[in-house]
């Protein structure tokens, strides 16, 4: 026997023995939770087995529910649609004959045993089946049965042993992505009658998937560390678990030259411990929903298997999960480490333009997902380690194939099982995730009897291979953690819900049986979070727009270096975005002191001084950046538009023009150097560029009233189109709710060049009445000129 079961088994008789000093208390605390008056023998001689009750729908445990031996006392559950019924008698009756059975009455359509009622309950259904009835009677009239409903249970000789390590997140899962502090991971066992310890929170950073070596004694952990996506912390498991730099490698490293962003997600640690396989130059559909239950769209659409080896330092790419033609994740183990199964599909190209390389995408590039416009399927395959020299990937029979998603496998400690997801489509967190077994060497697929009806998934084998703990969200939109006993030839049980384990307001994932006594892990304890750890947490924030979270995070980094130029300049630029424009230039010229040569730090105070209207500190800041990067299209962009406005037209034009060239599908740049032009009176080329800017981008709204009105009102013959000019000012107006002045004259302007006068009249007085309502005199005052033209006024 092992040392750490031989502990389970000792925590285990000091918890019946604590509960059975308990126990002596059971008949002073019983009248208290027996309903008062009610005569439970008077009811139970009243219930007759083959008599036809209202029905009454015992919720939990479901029948055939088998509980661990160590674990606490559940609370049964009912569900009694008869209006009359308003008192309950639980009986439970044993399968060995000569034992009397236990009775309760109950106030409510719920009963929680005390500790000693619920530990002679295991000792009587061990090796057995429980019946448990619930009836339902009118408290005023007990010897009438009004409903009935009868399921049975047992107690397993296995125990489940080891303690349960597991995470605890906030939802919506966006609210999760902007305060990541806010998630927490636990550890404890199942004997335990309060919620597991926290051992691991308040981390600035986020901290994605975690895994265990087979003894235990190694942890595996995602973090973002330092403004890299792929850092991955590997710590030897002690009591108090240290995560500093020195425990920290970065999935980047592979391939460092090519320079592709990895995020290395979905990583486990080898059974020995020696390496870590994971997916890196991965990208996925990483989404938010507004769905509390179900916040998030998540899976990987490309992506290679890599392998870290901790002897050497060495990252090899896995030959036969390597195909950059598809993509590779959810890799798993096999016990004895010679064997990989992981998830594959074909790699894809989202259909939108990607904004930048943030994991979290928005819904509009990803919306052929969203949309449902477009499955995504996973096959399961199972290919040799080899020592790291891999070999060829073969589908896994009974997970390939069959028109369905097949996605993260877990083996069975002896080897002999994987167990893993089905879903119609996608990967994690799926409303319709099924857990399927099948043979480790393929074969047919069972589906498990423990299935909740809504999402299961995230599931971890407990070390003796007797239990298997899932997530489901069967209850609730916070998911909750399961637990179901596995037989040899595979069978599952109905699921037996962990209920102590989660708050209701958090949702439990990535549960994982941990090969350690219990208490072994107390506290993880992080020695990594830095300055640049802040400056990615408020990095993170200022993309989904969160500032205020973002300024707590920018504040404890420069509390760590005042003197980090990078904070500085996010910070600023966050300012900018809430047109805080005096507090950016303090921050942004402390950066531009700091690091005199980043051109990014120049550019921004270029935009925070044009924003206060000091367009030639504007100029001056924007050159500076040029200087250092002349072929900057977007500084010569900013540039130009500077000078333009401040009037010096014909130099911003050159820089407009050079802007062009570097941007030449650039919508604004097309939009402002045509703009620019028709000051100048260059018509022609700047009928060219507001068509290509619209071209570009057809709803770009400044660039269609542009040129609506060089094609309405342009004295040049060539150059009018009045049919084009009404479409364009038309579209305009609609995309406003014809609620801008200066888009509805453009309208009128139209109207009157196609000869339309009633149209261009009935629109001048819909700019007027607009204009006046909104305080917009010089609108105003140019519908009133358009009415007095056509002779209305």
């Amino acid at each position: 026997m092992s040392r750490h079961r031989q502990l389970t088994r000792k925590a285990l008789l000091y918890f019946i023995a604590a509960v059975a000093a308990a126990a002596a208390l059971a008949a002073v605390v019983q009248s208290f939770r027996t309903k008062p008056g009610l005569p439970v023998d008077d009811v139970l001689s009243a219930y007759r087995q083959d008599a036809d009750y209202r029905s009454l729908a015992i919720r939990y445990p479901l029948d055939g529910t088998l509980f661990p031996p160590e674990i606490v006392a559940p609370t049964f559950l009912w569900r009694d649609d008869y209006t009359r019924s308003n008192a309950w008698v639980v009986k439970i009756e044993f399968p060995r004959g000569g034992q009397t059975p236990m009775s309760f009455a109950c106030s409510q359509t719920q009963f929680r045993p005390s500790d000693g009622d619920w530990e002679a309950i295991k000792k009587r259904s061990l090796r057995g089946e429980a019946k448990v009835t619930v009836v339902g009677i009118d408290g005023r009239r007990p010897k009438k049965i009004l409903s009935a409903g009868t399921v049975s249970f047992g107690t397993s000789e296995d125990e489940a042993e080891a303690p349960l390590f597991y995470r605890e997140v906030n939802l919506p899962f966006i609210d999760a992505v902007k305060d990541p502090s806010r998630i927490r991971w636990r550890c404890g066992v199942i004997f335990s009658k309060e919620r597991p310890k926290i051992v691991l929170e308040n981390l600035p950073v986020c901290g994605n998937c975690h895994s265990f070596s087979a003894d235990g004694e190694v942890l595996g952990m995602d973090v973002d560390y330092a403004n890299d996506k792929g850092s991955y912390a590997i710590a030897q498991v002690e009591e108090e678990i240290v995560l500093d730099k020195n425990e920290i490698i970065t999935w980047s490293d592979y391939e460092k030259e090519d320079n592709e962003r990895t995020y290395g997600l979905l990583s486990q640690v080898s059974p020995d411990g020696k390496y870590v396989v994971s997916t890196v130059q991965d990208r996925s559909v990483f989404v938010p929903k507004p769905d509390l239950a179900f916040s998030q769209l998540f899976f990987p659409i490309k992506g290679i298997l890599v392998v870290y080896s901790r002897r050497t330092g060495d990252f090899q790419a896995l030959p036969g999960a390597d195909d950059k033609r598809c993509v590779q994740s959810n890799p798993s183990w096999s016990p004895d480490g010679k064997t990989i199964v992981f998830a594959r599909s074909e790699a894809y190209e989202l259909q939108h333009r990607l904004r930048g390389d943030s994991l979290l995408l928005s819904p509009e590039e990803c919306a052929e997902f969203l949309e449902g416009r477009k499955s995504f399927l996973f096959d399961l395959y199972r290919i040799p380690f080899n020592d790291g020299r891999g070999g060829r990937a073969e589908p896994l029979e009974g997970a390939s194939g069959d028109g369905m998603s097949n996605y993260f496998p877990r083996y069975s400690p002896d080897g002999k099982w994987i167990v893993f997801c089905k879903a119609k489509s996608y990967m994690l967190l799926q409303p319709d995730s099924q857990l399927y077994i099948v043979p480790a060497a393929g074969g047919r697929a069972r589906r498990l009897r423990c299935n909740t009806t809504r999402m299961n998934s995230w599931h971890s084998w407990s070390p003796n291979g007797k239990w298997l703990v899932f997530s489901s969200k069967a209850n609730s939109a916070y998911t909750q953690l399961f637990l179901t006993h596995i037989d040899r030839q595979g069978h599952s049980t109905p699921p037996v819900l962990l209920e102590q384990f989660t708050g209701p307001d958090r949702a439990a994932n990535i549960p994982e049986f941990v090969n350690v006594e219990p208490g072994r892990i107390k506290w993880i304890c992080e020695r990594f979070v830095d300055d640049e750890s802040f400056l990615l947490a408020g990095t993170a924030n200022v993309e989904r727009g969160n500032h205020a979270e973002a300024e707590r995070q920018f504040r404890k980094g420069l509390q760590i270096d005042p003197n980090n130029a990078k904070i500085l300049a996010i910070w600023a630029e966050s300012l900018i975005m809430q047109g805080r424009f005096d507090q950016a230039e303090v921050r942004l010229e402390r950066a531009v002191e700091l690091a005199p040569d980043e051109k990014r730090i120049h550019f921004n105070l270029g935009n925070t001084l044009r924003g206060q209207g000091k367009l030639r500190e504007a100029e001056a800041a924007y050159r500076k950046a040029l200087r250092i990067d002349p072929e900057s299209g977007l500084i010569h962009y900013a540039l130009g538009t500077a000078l333009v406005n401040s009037g010096e037209v014909a130099m911003g034009r050159t820089h407009l023009v050079e802007a062009i060239r570097l941007f030449p599908d650039h919508p604004g740049v097309a939009c402002c150097l045509g703009m620019t032009l028709l000051r100048e009176g260059k018509l022609e080329e700047a009928a060219t560029h507001l068509s290509r800017a619209l071209e570009l981008d057809p709803d770009y709204l400044e660039a269609m009233l542009a040129l609506a009105s060089l094609r309405a009102t342009c004295p040049q013959s060539a150059l009018r189109n009045a049919e084009q000019a009404v479409a364009l000012a038309t579209r305009a107006c609609e995309l406003t709710n014809y609620q801008r002045p200066d888009a509805i004259i453009t309208l009128s302007d139209s109207h009157a060049a196609a000869g339309n006068l009633a149209d261009a009249v009935s629109v001048a007085y819909k700019a007027l009445q607009i204009a006046d309502q909104s305080g917009e005199t010089e609108q105003a005052n140019m519908a009133r000129s358009r009415l007095r033209r056509y002779g209305k006024r």
